[in-house]
């Protein structure tokens, strides 16, 4: 019995970067803490007290598990992933849109064999997987004679700029206009980082102002529409009709009764959400003992960072923030030690949409940002969300064992070469040719 435990612990299942496995845990004891206080609505619809608890705790596990299995794939087999994975997603994408069973008001979901998720959700972590590829495909890392010497110069194959900027511009635009529909703002998020990783590939500034001056275009165009075309005949998009409204209102030129009870129906959430963090203080009322709770819509998802400030105040949502931040630098510091792009760029995608999406849950929590649906990554109760993001989490601490690899025979080569030096200096004392 205690040879097998000790083969366990050999084992060592916990590899890659310490720091990224900390930060993982630290969300995941978070979850668990927070949902247990924000979930009282459910609790008391299901008539189960721990249930919401349970099932939460269940789906955490069932992620850990996937980190740990991700994490031991060498990451050049991602790549494979994304040629499968990224044709999938976008036929899921379509049939929810052909299907339009929406939730809370969006066709988001679709399930298989009685398993209910959201097809956007793996579209992203696949666009950005394939992102990755192409980027990498293109770089060329060449040695330059210098003035002071030979340096070496990251530049892109013939022609490289312009096809890769061709190829990832339609996949985006194609993923992107199939989320687009019953979740802006999930593409939103979406672009923004594929954008970001390409300013990172290299793609030249022009060709990327050129291509955002379109976007930038079709969407006054598609405004436009919004406000001159009436209210029923927008019924092709179930959720153009809440975007009119949302643009009319922050145009000031939407027409409400304040007294009304649609107003208050519709601002509810917000209201709730700003009360929350209004009583929170500096250290908060305490865990468990939360008062909006069991009034704010939604407060296990979307707004379950206002119930997080509610209870451990201005020190647990800087706590919070900063882990997200230490996610973003020990991703950084990973793709550094990279030797090869896709490595890198994968790292470096998969981290940004992780921490921009918080950080859009965070502000639509203190109402700088319109209520989109955006969950907390690893916080928000969730399965889908849950299980994709420690599918990414697992790729990253896959990066991070092969970024390691990599520090250590470079480290190895150092020392070879110091013993080296130090042998050839022995000799020359000695006389020894």
């Amino acid at each position: 019995m205690g040879k097998k435990l000790t083969d366990f612990f050999k084992l060592n299942i916990f590899k890659g970067d310490k720091g990224l496995w900390m930060i993982y845990f630290l969300l995941c004891m978070v979850s668990i803490v927070t949902i247990y206080s924000a979930s009282s609505q459910m609790t008391f619809k299901q008539e189960a007290h721990w249930a919401p608890l349970v099932e939460q705790i269940i789906f955490l596990v069932a992620g850990f598990i996937v980190v740990v299995f991700i994490s031991k794939v060498p990451c050049k087999y991602f790549k494979l992933v994304a040629l499968v994975g990224l044709p999938l997603a976008i036929v899921m994408l379509v049939s929810v849109l052909v299907m339009q069973k929406g939730v809370n008001s969006a066709a988001r979901w679709i399930q298989v064999f009685g398993i209910s998720f959201q097809p956007s959700e793996i579209a992203k972590s696949m666009l950005v997987i394939s992102v990755a590829v192409i980027l990498s495909k293109m770089q060329k890392n060449e040695k330059v004679k210098t003035s002071k010497g030979v340096k070496n110069m990251i530049r892109a194959t013939k022609g490289g700029h312009a096809k890769a900027f061709k190829i990832i511009s339609v996949i985006t635009l194609l993923t992107c206009a199939l989320i687009f529909p019953e979740n802006l703002s999930t593409a939103a998020i979406l672009f923004l980082v594929i954008y970001v990783m390409m300013f990172m590939g290299n793609i030249p500034l022009d060709l990327m102002l050129k291509g955002t001056a379109v976007l930038v275009v079709l969407a006054i165009f598609f405004v436009t529409i919004l406000l001159v075309v009436p209210e029923k005949n927008l019924s092709f998009m179930t959720r153009a009709v809440t975007w009119k409204h949302r643009i009319e209102s922050a145009m000031g030129t939407q027409e409400v009764d304040s007294t009304s009870q649609e107003f208050i129906d519709k601002t509810r959430q917000v209201m709730m959400s700003k009360a929350a963090i209004a009583a929170s203080g500096v250290t908060g009322v305490g865990i468990g003992n939360s008062t909006t709770r069991d009034f704010l819509p939604h407060a296990e998802s979307d707004f379950i960072y206002s119930i997080l400030v509610e209870e451990t105040g201005l020190f647990g949502a800087v706590f919070l923030l900063l882990l997200f931040v230490m996610l973003l630098i020990r991703v950084g510091r990973v793709a550094q030690k990279c030797d090869r792009f896709f490595p890198a760029f994968l790292v470096v995608g998969l981290g940004l949409m992780m921490v921009i999406q918080a950080l859009f849950n965070i502000l639509i929590a203190v109402g700088l940002f319109p209520v989109s649906g955006q969950t907390l990554p690893l916080i928000s109760k969730g399965g889908t969300s849950i299980l994709i993001t420690s599918f990414n989490f697992g790729m990253i601490l896959s990066v991070s064992r092969y970024a390691d690899k990599v520090e250590e025979k470079k480290e190895r080569k150092r020392l070879k070469e110091e013993q080296l030096i130090e042998t050839d200096e022995i000799y020359s004392s000695e006389g020894i040719n």
